[in-house]
């Protein structure tokens, strides 16, 4: 084959269809990109666990797969990925990824000797998606790694020679760290490959690897993708496991209730939360599992599962099972088989037991517990954070040179010095054991971090908590949901224009028709249908026994007489079929198509303007009208299709309103993404929460001290307010203004270095487009879009009339 070049509108179309975050988006247009010269070498994604490498996976194969490449190996390191990764590429399952253009044939170790799949293996036009674990590649003396490579009798070569054999083979490399032990194995089974690209995607590269794209998870929590993970204390030192898992149920029931509580106040499904401990060793597994089943604990039958390397198939079963809506499990306790692989949304508390030394070890467990239970922020604590219980690991990394921390932050990632007093935690300290102080920690985690060309606070990556205040916050939060969070008095209700895009067909037209196609049609109707009598004979004859028998034999077929019509009333009949169908409106430039459509069928069928007087038989002229009708039929069903766009206005804040949440802080705090401001004037609800400082939290500042602006309202994503774009993802805009003259302005800030992004820009245009469209509509009042980068907003200097001045809207 060609090989494939780089299309950054097609890696466009994939986002759009997959609804792929935006870092998931930018780590396929690296591989992309990079990839594109086909030769052959390693490149490696580094993406922190729970952004979604899932969706990374499923959109690289889509990308080349429509660009032509048939034969993609994926290798993960053991069974449970290589599950995950199957069931992700299986329609119906529920882990499945819908949304790709292409549905491969996924290939495994338990199906590729199989007769059909022999046959797609020679097939050009099948994608083939290979799905085998590491063992399976580099093990010769395993069961299934020599059927791998010997021979088989539908592929015509062992299944390891034909990868070889093919000239566009892709592999991808999932959880790409896991093979650092095996390097030198995994290496030569994949260089023996001779494949054309090797991507590898992990959340923690091998030493000495050199991603070509990182996101970091200190990125990921500061953009909201995953939990925020908080190290919870007991400032009375007590660290006995006995107490440290007594806490750990205890806050696990707290979450629960705070979960529960949220998704009732939200009319969803209740998520419930699971406790992830991780033990030093099997016997140590199955003392703390017969503890944690105690009356006073998890006493109930299947609550309490313990995972290791001699599980049982039906313990992996309720494994697999796990956050479903009727799973009884409530903990599972682990060794080290659920390090990465086991992708849930519903762990909530999570106890270490074991020595975590490793670095790569503690962030794969703590990634067990990063991704959201409802797929978002919800701007509840105790639902968007994930605990860890504090022991002697944990404390060692806090006290190692801030080390944990520093896993969090992407490289280069640093501290700012803003004058505050410092803790020197890791020296000076006469016991290694000791519990650091509440302060030395608070300390440890407010530090001013600086996040690429952003300031974020510390202790949005890395939160401490006391046990005591954990406890409380959990209080705050079942307490906090069953408030609404209603619009304050005086406030109007803001109808806001949304336009829905319809995808509907085009217009039928005659004229989509073409002569050629008309053509291949009236061919089958070059020669006369004869139309036979059949003819049977009686034959009597008379039997040994003198009776007569009669049979009835076949006689030789004579042709019969049938009517015939000239070809002038065939071409009327032909017309009036299709004419009649009511597919077009009636028009002239139609009638002139119909009549093409028919004269190029006739002429398929070996009529010319001299063959006028001649005639055709009645069968032959029937079957005829029918064929032209079905073809003209089958252009109506595949015809094109447009989108189009009506108006549907929602009214907002919407009711019910969402609750109230349990984080408020005075509008002249610090800023901390993960607050809620109140004490607003001009806010059409009372609290709002805010993604950046300099131009979100800015924005409202300037909104509510100008006279100008009578009200202002936070829009956030999801939620009712949207503007939908040409490729169906709809844009969340920050604000709604209405300002002194009765005019309402959707309003999005941007960072001065985020402001011409193709995405951004995107969004910008449909906005823009939208405004327009709201204005000469003209039943919704007068609606225009300010796009104001961090720039304008800083030297807007407080004033609504010089942001308009600067930002220029159209």
């Amino acid at each position: 084959m060609t090989w494939i070049t780089y299309d950054a509108g097609l890696v466009d179309d994939i986002a759009a269809r997959l609804d792929l975050r935006k870092p998931n988006a930018d780590a396929i247009r690296a591989v992309a990109q990079t990839i594109a010269d086909g030769s052959g070498r390693e490149v490696v994604c580094d993406l922190a666990t729970g952004v979604g490498k899932t969706y990374i996976l499923t959109g690289l194969v889509d990308y080349l797969s429509t660009q032509g490449v048939r034969n993609i190996l994926v290798v993960t390191p053991g069974t449970t990925i290589q599950d995950k990764t199957v069931a992700n590429f299986t329609p119906g399952h529920p882990k499945y990824v819908a949304g790709n253009d292409v549905e491969p044939l996924v290939i495994t170790s338990e199906n590729f000797a199989r007769g059909q799949v022999g046959d797609a293996l020679h097939d050009e036009t099948v994608t083939k998606l290979f799905v085998f674990n590491v063992q399976q590649l580099i093990r010769p003396s395993d069961k299934t790694s020599r059927r791998v490579r010997a021979q088989d009798e539908f592929i015509g070569t062992g299944l390891y020679q034909h990868l070889q054999d093919v000239d566009d083979l892709v592999v991808i490399a999932d959880e790409h760290h896991v093979y650092s032990a095996k390097a030198k194995a995994f290496n030569q089974a994949i260089d023996d490959l001779g494949a054309r690209a090797v991507v590898g995607l992990t959340a923690t590269p091998a030493p000495g690897v050199e991603p070509i794209f990182r996101y970091s998870l200190a990125e990921a929590i500061a953009d909201g993708y995953v939990k925020i993970p908080v190290i919870v204390y007991r400032p009375d030192g007590r660290k006995d496991e006995q107490t440290v898992l007594t806490d750990a149920c205890h806050l696990l029931r707290i979450k629960d209730a705070a979960w529960t509580a949220w998704a009732e106040s939200q009319g969803k499904l209740p998520v419930h939360p699971v406790l992830f401990v991780v033990c030093r060793d099997i016997s140590d597994a199955e003392r703390v599992a017969e503890r944690l089943t105690a009356d006073d604990l998890f006493p109930g039958e299947g609550q309490v599962l313990t995972i290791t390397s001699q599980s049982s198939e039906v313990a992996l079963r309720a494994l697999a099972g796990v956050e479903e809506p009727d799973s009884p499990v409530r903990a599972v306790v682990s060794v080290n088989k659920l390090k990465e692989g086991w992708d849930v949304k519903n762990i909530g508390v999570i106890v270490g037991l074991r020595a975590l030394a490793s670095e790569t070890l503690t962030e794969q467990v703590l990634g067990r517990g990063l991704r959201l239970p409802y797929g978002r922020r919800v701007g509840t604590p105790m639902v968007d954070s994930v605990d860890l219980v504090a022991h002697e690991s944990y404390r060692q990394l806090l006290a190692n040179k801030e080390a944990l921390l520093q896993r969090v932050l992407p490289v280069g990632g640093g501290e700012i010095d803003d004058g505050r007093p410092r803790s020197d935690l890791g020296t000076n300290r006469p016991n290694d054991d000791d519990q650091p102080s509440q302060q030395e920690m608070l300390n440890f985690t407010s530090r001013p971090r600086l996040l690429g060309d952003d300031i974020v606070d510390g202790s949005l990556l890395l939160q401490v908590e006391s046990m005591d205040d954990a406890i409380a916050q959990g209080e705050r939060d079942r307490k906090a949901v069953s408030t609404l969070r209603a619009k304050v008095a005086g406030a109007p209700t803001i109808r806001f224009p949304r336009r829905e895009q319809e995808i509907l067909p085009v217009r039928f037209s005659f004229s989509y028709i073409t002569d050629a196609a008309a053509q291949a049609e009236g061919r089958a109707y070059e020669h006369e249908f004869k139309v036979t009598l059949a003819r049977q004979a009686v034959d009597a004859q008379r039997g040994v026994d003198g009776t007569v028998g009669v049979n009835l034999k076949a006689a030789e077929s004579v042709d019969a007489t049938q009517k015939h019509i000239s070809v002038a009333e065939l071409r009327d009949d032909l017309y009036d079929r299709i004419w009649n169908n009511g597919y077009t409106e009636e028009s002239l430039p139609e009638s002139r198509a119909a009549e093409r459509v028919v004269r190029e069928f006739l002429k398929g069928a070996g009529v010319t303007a001299e063959d006028q007087g001649h005639e055709w038989g009645e069968l032959r002229a029937r079957q005829a009208a029918i064929a032209l009708g079905k073809l003209v039929k089958a252009a109506y069903d595949n015809r094109k299709l447009q989108p189009t766009y009506a108006f549907r206005p929602i009214d907002v804040p919407t009711v019910p309103p969402p609750p109230m949440p349990s984080n408020v802080v005075n509008k002249w705090a610090n800023f901390r993404k993960d607050l809620w401001y109140e004490g607003w004037e001009h806010s059409i609800e009372p609290v709002a929460s805010f993604d950046a400082k300099s131009t979100e939290y800015a924005l409202a500042h300037l909104f509510d001290s100008s006279p100008s602006v009578q009200w202002w309202l936070r829009n956030y994503d999801p939620g009712p307010i949207w503007i939908e774009r040409d490729n169906g993802k709809k844009y969340y805009p920050d604000f709604i203004v209405l300002d002194t003259n009765g005019t309402h302005w959707v309003v999005e800030g941007k960072a001065d270095d985020r402001a011409n992004d193709t995405e951004v820009q995107d969004k910008k245009r449909a906005a823009e487009d939208w405004a327009r469209f709201v204005r000469d509509y003209a039943e919704f009042g007068n609606w225009r879009y300010i796009f104001a980068t961090e720039s304008i907003i800083k030297n807007a200097r407080g004033s609504w009339e010089s942001l308009i001045a600067l930002a220029r809207p159209e």
